[in-house]
């Protein structure tokens, strides 16, 4: 019994230490560990490992332009805009929650090609009942078991199949009119019915970040709400939004 005490002791200890020592990260350190447990595996006060050996450096974040942010590949910059769940109205002007990608990270947990990305992919049933549709995701952060909830949930609503068909998961390309690549680079997001969807740039019919957007979205606010639930943030809360769009963040959604 004495023995079994002092094991729970020890236990407490160092998940208290453990803790302690998080609390004293940046807020985004400790999102990244907290969202990427099994890839992120340790950070040095200046750095986190990733898989083990892929360094990459966590800078004190500088005030940018938003053309500087859409286009930095730092780290600390995916967190420049903080993403809300749940409803949201009035989207301020150029404010892009999750639209900022670090890419160095991105390739370094699922590939840095598309040919080792596709390695880790594997096949879901998107919504059995109401779709049946086979759609490609990585396994890798769990993110085909996470769909794969998402699926199970959103097939319980008849009321919402028309908007479930997807119009595609992976597909290695990059971001429409930009030099980055997209989170469908990954096996990371899924695009629901163009039917249904509002593109900035299709509806502004230009590709200007500057330009003056008048927001539209049709997408049921349940729909968006299920797949925060499990990781995935919606490109609806962006300025320059992408409502078709759900890709898996859950570093923007973690407390």
């Amino acid at each position: 019994m004495r023995y079994r005490l002092l094991l729970l002791l020890i236990f407490t200890l160092v998940i208290s230490g453990m803790n302690a020592q998080q609390q004293e990260y940046p807020a985004g350190i400790s999102k990244l560990l907290k969202a990427y447990p099994t890839t992120i595996k340790a950070y040095d006060k200046t750095s986190i490992i990733v898989n083990g050996n892929k360094i990459i450096h966590y800078n004190t974040p500088t005030d940018k332009s938003h053309k500087e942010l859409i286009n930095s590949d730092a780290i600390e910059d995916i967190f420049a805009y903080p993403y809300l769940k749940g409803e949201v109205k009035d989207i301020p002007k150029n404010y892009d929650p999750g639209r900022i990608r670090c890419e160095t990270l991105l390739k370094s947990m699922y590939g840095t090609t598309s040919a080792e990305v596709q390695k880790h992919l594997v096949t879901i049933t998107w919504c059995p009942t109401l779709i049946n549709q086979k759609l490609k995701v990585t396994s890798i952060n769990g993110v085909d078991k996470q769909l794969q909830k998402i699926s199970d949930e959103l097939d319980k609503h008849p009321e919402l199949k028309e908007y479930l068909h997807s119009a595609g998961t992976f597909n290695w390309r990059k971001v429409r009119g930009a030099d980055r690549l997209s989170a469908h680079s990954f096996g990371t997001a899924i695009d629901l019915n163009v039917k249904y969807s509002n593109y900035w740039q299709w509806d502004c019919r230009c590709t200007n970040e500057d330009t003056a957007l008048k927001y539209k979205n049709r997408i049921p606010q349940l729909i968006v709400d299920i797949f925060e639930k499990h990781g995935f943030i919606w490109g609806g809360k962006w300025y320059h939004y992408d409502t078709m769009h759900f890709e898996y963040r859950p570093e923007l959604l973690v407390d």
